[in-house]
């Protein structure tokens, strides 16, 4: 049975696309019978013609992956864009790291391990960059045996 036609003027006065014309299939001979936007509209207020719902787009996937972030994942190097600085400043990175390193130079000065000369001398290396980290420190004062007895 060929509703093309009731399809499309159903479409019309619900103002919405054909694809999501609703047909009652037990009143199909009524609906044949209507050629006419009235007979539609009847039929509409009878509910034998519907308005399907809009398809929306599915959040599923989206949430999923926040999960995922909130975890901690998808942060790879494949997941990264911008350099490593657009992402950690270089100024940032350096507080954090020179920061870390005087705490521990001032710890050693107070519990008297280093004298103040060699405290100064460790101090302006790091100001300097000369030290990669806190263990880097640790490693260049035992080298150079800095620790008092």
């Amino acid at each position: 049975m060929k509703l093309k036609l009731q399809k499309r003027l159903a479409a019309s006065v619900l103002k919405c696309s054909e694809k999501r014309v609703w047909l009652d299939t037990s009143r199909l001979e009524d609906i044949k019978e209507a050629i006419t936007k009235a007979d539609i509209r009847s039929l509409i207020s009878e509910g034998v013609v519907k308005e399907k719902l809009m398809r929306g787009i599915s959040r599923g996937r989206a949430r999923k992956t926040a999960i995922q972030k909130r975890k901690g994942r998808r942060r790879g190097a494949g997941s990264r864009k911008g350099k490593s600085t657009a992402r950690l400043p270089k100024k940032l990175a350096w507080i954090r790291k020179i920061r870390i390193q005087r705490r521990l130079l001032k710890a050693l000065k107070d519990k008297n391990l280093i004298t103040k000369a060699d405290y100064y001398m460790l101090y302006l290396k790091a100001k300097g960059g000369f030290f990669r980290s806190k263990r880097h420190i640790k490693l260049y004062i035992e080298e150079h045996e800095l620790i008092k007895r």
